[in-house]
């Protein structure tokens, strides 16, 4: 979704009620669109992060056996 998507649905919120329903599934998929792609997104920084953090916690316990901790 664009920015300009997003500021189009954020401008409507007040006025749902009057939109028609095919601006309203518009609106639905393109959200629903962006939850899933953000989701996505975050599960893969997670997975990312805990990895960099196995690595350097090994890394650290190597370092820190040879005495140097």
């Amino acid at each position: 979704m664009t920015k300009e998507q997003l500021d189009e649905i954020v401008k409507e919120q007040p006025n749902l009620n009057n939109l028609p329903n095919n601006l309203l599934v518009k609106y639905m998929d393109l959200l629903t669109d962006d939850f899933e792609s953000t989701k996505k997104n975050i599960i893969a920084g997670t997975i990312y992060l805990d990895k960099v953090e196995m690595l350097y916690n090994n890394i650290l316990k190597i370092y820190n056996d040879r005495g140097n901790g």
